[in-house]
């Protein structure tokens, strides 16, 4: 809609918006990362913490030539799934982008995001992509945070909590809504106890039980959906009937080691090396004598691993960073051709685009798109993607 600062004849560009202009807009969609998204004269406008059917008005803090972001100054009008946050950092502390909305709908939007970068990014049909598995407990999950220690000089004191969503400071905090008990009993013993000086990382964590996990190592940060995120994992496992895994970016061995009593021999890789050795502790202690953890980069030693098994029965568990995988592993995979690949990942984004390069040409077919909500209040999302080779 056209703010009432603007002329109706004004064109659909940037150059007559500017940082700092007010301007009302109807939200109607959420993009990924958690910007509400509306227009003004055709000029897309995102914004933080607002839901779609809302209409804000809202100051401009950047502006580009084809879209801008902008501030929420005030709700004209609120939208039924908007909720009270739980937390009274939320908007100043950086770690949740949607405590204002309720948890179905988080749910419904997640989904629909998914499905639009599965479609845009991967050309995938977004009917692949299952409802997202919900959190029992949206709140109090997070079993790791890392906080940090920052000199306000100003207020003459040392800041201590997360970064800011707006800027590089650290906000103040003394609770995280979204940290299990025990971990917001570890911030006040911190806070009691703080670091000498501004500049410090300090990481809060709640070991998992009987699991050995160095202290800088992954680990999944939901205790609670895990259980579900290993089943979904298993039955892909399982419809595809492939009896060895490879398990790629390992970690401590949670995932082959789960999954070591569904096939007849496993493979675990990993360059982290206090997680491979803890990966083989871990196996150690449970008996598990079908698989092994070799040490060092999955790109330089996926092929070596690969050749040891038969690919017709193979199936290949990715787990990597963010940033996804890099390409002379997904080229390896094409073409050695493992019957299966199962692609576990937290960025969307960067899933679709890596699915698009292992089915480039038909070599593969994405036969499920899984998503769980590990991450409850924030933009992030963990994906199971099922693979499988077409034609052997």
């Amino acid at each position: 809609m056209i703010p009432a600062e603007s002329s109706a004849s004004a064109p659909p560009t940037s150059s007559r918006r500017h940082v700092g202009d007010r301007v009302t807009l109807d939200i109607h969609d959420l993009a990924f990362g958690g910007e509400g998204v509306g227009r003004v004269d055709d000029f897309v406008v995102f914004v933080p913490y607002v839901c779609p059917g809302e209409r804000v008005e809202v100051k401009l803090t950047e502006v580009k030539k084809s879209f801008a972001r902008g501030q929420l100054v005030r709700l004209l009008s609120t939208a039924p799934e908007r909720v009270e946050p739980r937390c009274e950092y939320f908007g100043e502390c950086g770690g949740c982008q949607y405590q204002h909305l309720d948890y179905a709908a988080q749910l419904r939007w997640k989904h629909k995001q998914i499905a639009d970068l599965f479609q845009r990014v991967g050309g995938f049909d977004g009917a692949l992509v299952q409802p997202v598995v919900p959190c029992p407990a949206p709140y109090g999950y997070r079993n790791r945070i890392m906080v940090r220690s920052q000199w306000n000089g100003p207020a003459q004191k040392l800041n201590l909590g997360f970064i800011r969503a707006d800027c590089g400071l650290v906000c103040d905090i003394t609770s995280c809504a979204i940290a299990e008990p025990k971990l917001n009993e570890a911030i006040t013993q911190w806070r009691r106890n703080p670091p000498p000086k501004g500049g410090i990382k300090t990481l809060l964590r709640i070991p998992p039980e009987g699991w050995v996990v160095p202290e800088h190592s992954f680990f999944q940060n939901n205790f609670f959906l895990l259980p579900a995120l290993l089943d979904g994992t298993r039955a892909r496992l399982r419809d595809a009937g492939t009896r060895h895994l490879i398990d790629a970016y390992c970690g401590v061995g949670y995932f082959s080691l789960s999954l070591a009593d569904a096939v007849d021999s496993f493979l675990g890789v990993e360059l982290d090396a206090p997680a491979i050795r803890a990966a083989r502790e871990n196996q150690s202690r449970r008996g598990i004598t079908n698989g092994e953890y070799v040490a060092g980069d999955t790109d330089e030693l996926l092929p070596s691993l690969l050749a040891r098994l038969d690919p017709a029965k193979t199936a290949v568990l990715l787990d990597p960073p963010r940033v996804g995988c890099r390409p002379p592993s997904l080229h390896v995979l094409r073409e050695t051709g493992p019957a299966q690949i199962l692609y576990v990942s937290c960025h969307p984004a960067t899933l679709a685009r890596d699915l698009k390069l292992l089915c480039a040409d038909g070599r593969y077919r994405l036969a499920n798109v899984e998503p769980f909500d590990m991450f409850p209040q924030t933009q992030h999302v963990e994906c199971v993607a099922d693979l499988r080779l077409v034609g052997g």
